[in-house]
């Protein structure tokens, strides 16, 4: 007989750990009836387009229409998250929500909806849930601790899911009793209790000593720490081609309830249902699932069984069979969707978080909107049936994308730096503005350690690159082998010392290896030099005072020279 298990329920790994946690408890309840609505809102949008147009592309469109502006606005919604207040961000964007749900209740009542119309407000209500999305998303890691933060990126899953679950089956009862209006009006009101909880949360928030970076320099930021993080960069294609494979499910599924089911707007709500009750279904097996398979066997898995699931529903008549291939589609969805949410929030420090989940966000709803669109054309020329049966057998091939970009160990590199370093010593009036800036660091390393230190090199160039850096080079003196020059550029003053306050304890650790390289008595030796000086040299010997005003402060604590 098996013993009882001792192990409490919400255990440290426990999915349920994080309700543990009175705010995200809170925010978590609120946005599953947030949830709840945008999901009523789907079916009634659905509804209403299948009934206001014939052909196949312009009810897909109403899937584009609401994941498009995440794949548009995402990456300044991201840096936006990251510079400024994120609960303020978040009610700010919840605010543009609600105004298109309330502008389409207005209109739909007034019988002033068009085809156009409809796509254009579904467009509003998906750009406010793009902007909400990474500050929500970022902010996880500032409710839970660190331990049960994959528990609580897969209850946001599963809030979504479990409003998936029961959110269409009510939209549809909702749109066959009442209308599309009800629907729409309904989502409006749902907002609110997001909107009240997030007013009511006393976010605590540790101001940066160092201005805020203008948007667009933000954004380039949040740009090139992916483009130098290859985990992320894998990640992010796997979820690329993952949504625009497997969103023909969600695109097409108002036309699998009409024409190959031949029912109404309740079926297509059961249906989505049950692609949801799926869902959760796999959020609840995430754990075990990461326990027992490692990321690239997770999502082969879960792709051949999405390919499977797929085919089932292209070819099945009964609702049940085809409710039953749903709940395996939507099971294996979230966990692949989950894995690699996950991958991307542990492995991006907390300065970028909203800036990676962005891309995330991107990758995932630009997958589905750009495949909504084919599969809606697709779907035309040759109907529902063969649609999903192309998107079935390319989804079956998609494991071997692992040959090339094979899912990556999840990072550790969710932390901030352990100290904030001294800024440098500096005898050169200088402003934020002042730059570019050229550092150079000599190491001197035995002949027989080259070849190691050149490889660990290779590492802290990325880990320069993420945070700032550009132009890096390493060089080897020809007439001093031991002597080893690294070499790179920040664009101003700022950025430097944003660059050097930017390394997580991970990065700091890798630097400390290439420093240990490093022979004799003395220190590596740092040079900082102003590659463009004119500024150095325009002012008067005799004004020490406005120059000495425009040097930024220094910081009190102790740290690395580099």
């Amino acid at each position: 007989m098996t013993e009882p298990s001792n192990r409490p329920p919400f255990a440290a790994d426990s999915i349920m750990a994080p309700l543990r946690h009175s705010v995200f408890r809170r925010i978590w309840l609120a946005s599953l009836v947030s949830n709840l609505g945008i999901l009523i809102q789907g079916v009634g949008a659905a509804w209403a387009m299948t009934q206001m147009a014939s052909s196949a592309d312009k009810v897909a469109l109403v899937q584009t229409a609401l994941m498009l502006p995440v794949m548009l606005i995402s990456m300044p919604a991201g840096a936006i998250a990251d510079m400024h207040d994120r609960r303020i961000v978040a009610l700010v964007s919840l605010a543009v929500a609600l105004s298109g749900a309330t502008a389409l209740t207005i209109l739909a009542w007034l019988n002033l909806i068009s085809p156009n119309i409809l796509l254009a407000l579904c467009f509003v209500v998906g750009s406010g849930m793009a902007l909400f999305g990474p500050a929500w998303q970022a902010s996880v890691s500032e409710q839970v601790p660190a331990e049960t933060l994959p528990s609580a990126v897969a209850l946001n899953g599963i809030s979504y899911n479990i409003a998936r679950s029961f959110g269409p089956a009510i939209g549809g009862i909702v749109v066959a009793t009442a209308g599309a209006v009800a629907a729409f009006a309904v989502n409006a009101l749902l907002y609110l209790p997001l909107v009240v909880v997030l007013f009511m949360w006393n976010r605590t928030s540790e101001p940066s000593r160092l201005p805020r970076e203008r948007l667009n320099r933000a954004i380039v930021s949040g740009v090139r720490y992916i483009a130098n993080s290859p985990s992320i960069r894998t990640v992010l294609a796997r979820t690329l081609v993952t949504g625009l494979l497997g969103g023909s499910v969600s695109a097409l599924m108002p036309l699998v309830a009409r024409d190959l089911l031949h029912g109404g707007a309740q079926t297509y709500g059961i249906m989505l249902g049950a692609f949801g009750m799926g869902a959760v279904l796999g959020a609840l097996n995430i754990a075990e699932v990461r326990k027992r398979l490692s990321g690239e066997a997770a999502v082969r898995a879960c792709a051949l069984s999405m390919a499977g699931a797929i085919a089932a529903v292209a070819m099945s008549r009964q609702p049940v069979l085809t409710a039953a291939a749903l709940v395996l589609a939507g099971a294996v969805w979230m966990l692949a969707v989950a894995l690699f949410n996950i991958g991307v929030q542990l492995s991006a420090p907390r300065w970028v978080a909203g800036r990676s989940l962005a891309a995330f966000q991107a990758s995932i709803a630009g997958g589905i909107a750009l495949g909504s669109w084919g599969w809606g054309h697709l779907t035309d020329l040759a109907g529902v049936e063969t649609a999903l049966l192309v998107s079935a057998g390319l989804m079956g091939l998609s494991p071997l994308l692992g040959l090339w970009l094979r899912m990556p160990p999840v990072g550790a590199r969710n932390e901030a730096a352990s100290e904030v370093l001294a800024d440098p010593e500096v005898r050169l009036s200088l402003t934020g503005r002042s730059g570019p800036l050229v550092v150079e660091i000599e190491y001197r390393v035995a002949p027989d350690n080259a070849r190691l230190f050149h490889n660990v090199m290779q590492e802290v160039q990325l880990s320069r690159q993420r945070n700032g850096a550009y132009g890096w080079s390493i060089a080897r003196d020809i007439a001093d082998p031991e002597l080893w020059t690294e070499r790179y550029h920040c664009p101003t003053w700022l950025d430097y010392l944003r660059q050097r306050n930017r390394a997580t304890q991970s990065e700091r650790a890798l630097h400390q290896r290439a420093i240990d390289f490093h022979l004799g008595p003395d220190p590596i030796r740092v040079r900082r030099m102003l590659e463009r000086p004119f500024g150095s040299v325009r002012w008067k010997e005799d004004t020490p005072d406005r120059a000495a005003n425009e040097v930024l402060p220094v910081a009190t604590a102790a740290g690395s020279s580099t």
